[in-house]
């Protein structure tokens, strides 16, 4: 028991180091992210939902050394380490020290931060930074105006790549942005951004007007009579329908950054600014099928309506959504997009210090994984404790037996229950031989005939198969106890492979689920989970191996005293045959003490 005890304290000593295993390791440094939408931090005052989150690497927060020149070895990780997050990067610069990445939250609440995990410093890992998978499938346009002097490109899948180039802007709110005045930035009349009657509906953008003129249109579609207006009059934002205009609310100030956003469901449209609700009109939106405008108002203009003045001043983050979104996703857009944010805290950075590839697999490891090791932790122990002290038996028994043969010969010529009568062998042989019980039943059965008065001049043969067979009962009892729990180590050999193998399949069940589920199917996404279900398999063939290699020397060695038990029942009966068999005349069988 001392050896168990002391092989479960080496193992001790090891988990604590597993417990802390990155996710991956070929990534030398991490940096943790806590994201906290509560009062205290992002205030937004609800539960965003899922939310794609701007984090803001500067020289404040991040040193950029380790990283790769382009990002691309960025990688985020949700708090359990294990969920791959993904992400798209809007601008990195390590010259010059900045970092504008969005990170795809799946679930963002006020009432818990989270914490996600920065991993960098892998030279050789590709790029898997990718906006189509950062911003969910009801953003059908999102532009970044990262790309100077084309069309602004479309980040969703849905590909609503602009129709007009517009000069573009450094230093907006978030990196770089587009100047309008000139001319419209024209969007494209795609399915993806068609609009039923009554359809939900979610435009969002930054602005920056240069002055507060007056009907400034900042996004325009017209289809026939219908119309959706979105501007600023006099600095005073307003949404149009069908003619019907909201009443004036919140104004915004020139040359400084504002957030607008215009939601609709099927009995209202809602203006926000600044994340905040500021008014609202009581219809829902029209069909559209025709292209929108940006910065100017959209042909055709029907007869005997007014067109609107250009919007002149910048525009950054630009959104369209096919659904209203929540109130406390547009406020935590607001507070969270701006260069003042609290929503996103950087720690710390980490570095890895000789992190093996088998910490790797034991932090990717879910819960149904931990129980199978748990079940086959439990087998390997129980089957170790049977070993050893099947081990250690035997091994009493098979000296004990050695000493007692030697005892056995020294004292032939003598009567047979010479050993028995003079006290010479120890306690510890009497307490472990199986022959000395072998032994001592043969002689007891010898002594009760003898006090019966039966074979006083000489043995009987009815008397020799009688001896040999209470003999043959204690050689049964012997073999039944040194057999005794060795059925678990069989069930151990040949149970621990299948209920790892049951592991393997149930952690790669949901694996592919959980992929399918995040829309995430790159191999650094399925590697660790794939990974944790094979240790199972491996788990349980390392309990079952030295359960077979145990049971085979085990069964060997009480092969080997289940024979000389039977070689001395045979030698005891051959020896009482010879000295006091049947016929001849001899002295007592046994001597009177």
């Amino acid at each position: 028991m001392q050896r168990l005890f002391f092989l479960l304290t080496i193992l001790g000593t090891l988990v604590p180091g597993l417990a802390h295993a990155w996710w991956q390791p070929d990534w030398a440094y991490r940096k943790p992210v806590t994201v906290d939408a509560g009062p205290k931090a992002g205030a937004v005052g609800g539960d965003p939902g899922r939310i794609p989150v701007l984090l803001r690497l500067h020289s404040g927060n991040f040193n950029f050394e380790g990283v790769s020149d382009n990002g691309a070895d960025l990688r985020f990780v949700a708090g359990d380490d294990k969920t791959v997050l993904n992400h798209q990067i809007e601008q990195f610069n390590p010259l010059l020290g900045i970092a504008l990445i969005w990170v795809d939250v799946p679930a963002l609440t006020a009432g818990t931060p989270q914490q996600l995990w920065m991993y960098y410093g892998n030279p050789k890992a590709p790029a898997s930074g990718n906006g189509q998978r950062t911003f969910d499938p009801d953003y059908s346009l999102v532009y970044h105006f990262t790309e100077p002097g084309v069309p602004s490109r479309d980040s969703t899948a849905y590909g609503n790549h602009a129709q007009t180039a517009v000069p573009a802007l450094d230093g907006s709110v978030i990196g770089a942005g587009a100047r309008l005045g000139s001319m419209p930035l024209m969007l494209p009349a795609s399915p993806s951004l068609a609009l039923a009657a009554g359809a939900p509906f979610t435009f969002s953008a930054w602005v920056r007007p240069d002055s507060l003129g007056a009907q400034q249109v900042l996004y325009a579609r017209r289809d026939g009579a219908n119309e959706l207006l979105i501007g600023i009059d006099q600095g005073v934002p307003f949404v149009q329908v069908n003619g019907q205009r909201s009443k004036p609310g919140q104004p915004i100030q020139a040359a400084q950054w504002s957030h607008l956003a215009v939601k609709a469901d099927k009995a209202n449209v809602a203006l926000y600014v600044g994340g905040r609700p500021a008014v609202s009109l009581a219809t829902a939106l029209p069909a559209f099928t025709t292209a929108a405008s940006v910065g100017a108002d959209a042909p055709p203009v029907a007869s005997g309506t007014a067109t609107l003045a250009n919007f002149t001043g910048a525009i950054d983050e630009l959104r369209l959504s096919r659904t209203a979104r929540p109130d406390a996703l547009l406020l935590a857009d607001a507070v969270s997009q701006g260069s003042e944010s609290r929503l996103a805290v950087f720690g710390a950075d980490e570095q890895q210090a000789g992190k093996s590839h088998f910490g790797f697999i034991i932090a990717a490891m879910p819960l149904d994984a931990w129980i199978v090791v748990g079940v086959l932790g439990l087998m390997m122990v129980l089957s170790w404790i049977i070993m050893i002290g099947k081990g250690r038996s035997y091994g009493a028994i098979s000296r004990a037996n050695a000493q007692f043969m030697q005892s056995f010969h020294e004292a032939a010529g003598a009567p047979l229950d010479h050993l028995s009568r003079n006290g010479k062998l120890s306690a510890s042989v009497k307490a472990d031989s199986s022959l000395w019980r072998l032994y001592d039943v043969a002689i007891d059965e010898m002594r009760r005939r003898h006090d019966r008065g039966y074979d006083l001049n000489a043995v009987s043969n009815a008397t020799i198969g009688a001896i040999r067979a209470a003999m043959d009962g204690v050689m049964v009892r012997e073999s039944e106890r040194m057999s005794k729990r060795m059925i678990w180590l069989s069930t151990t050999i040949e149970g621990a492979p299948y209920v790892g193998l049951f592991g393997t399949v149930i952690g790669i069940m949901l694996v592919f689920v959980v992929a399918a589920m995040a829309g995430a199917v790159d191999i650094n996404s399925v590697a660790p989970g794939m990974a944790a279900a094979l240790l199972c398999t491996a788990a349980g063939l390392g309990v079952a191996i030295p359960a077979l290699f145990g049971y085979n020397w085990l069964s060997s060695r009480s092969d080997a005293i289940v024979a000389d038990m039977a070689v001395f029942v045979d030698e005891f009966a051959t020896r009482l045959a010879e000295e006091q068999g049947d016929g001849r005349q001899m002295r007592p069988v046994l001597q009177q003490a």
